[in-house]
C-alpha cells in the first residue's frame, strides 16, 4: 500500500477576499439600497410587523414605567400584554413569509 504524498493546493486561498460561489449573488436587488429605502420597502411588503414591534415596545415601556411607580398589578398586566404583542409580531412575520413564498417569482 502506497502512502499518499503531501497535498498542496494548486491555488492558495486569498483570505482577504470572500469566496466565489458559482451562481450566487450576494445582492438580490440590482441597485444598492439605503437603510431608509430598505425599511420602507419591507414595511410596504408586510405592514403588520412594524405595528407589532411598536405594540411590543409600548407595552414594555409602559410596563417598566408602572413597575418603577410601584403599580405591580398593572406592570404584570403590561408584561403579559408584551408577550401577546410579541406573539402577534412573530405570527405576522410567519404569515408574511408564507405569502411571499406563494407569490410567483418574476
Amino acid at each position: 500500500m502506497a502512502t499518499p504524498g503531501p497535498v498542496t493546493p494548486k491555488e492558495p486561498f486569498d483570505l482577504s477576499q470572500p469566496p466565489v460561489i458559482e451562481g450566487f449573488s450576494a445582492n438580490v436587488y440590482s441597485n444598492s439600497e439605503s437603510f431608509k429605502e430598505k425599511f420602507l420597502r419591507k414595511t410596504r411588503e408586510n405592514p403588520v410587523v412594524p405595528i407589532g414591534c411598536l405594540g411590543t415596545a409600548a407595552a414594555l415601556g409602559y410596563g417598566l414605567y408602572c413597575f418603577h411607580r410601584g403599580q405591580s398589578r398593572r406592570s404584570q398586566l403590561m408584561m403579559r400584554t408584551r408577550i401577546a404583542a410579541q406573539g402577534f409580531t412573530v405570527a405576522a412575520i410567519l404569515v408574511g413569509l408564507a405569502v411571499s413564498a406563494m407569490k410567483p417569482r418574476h
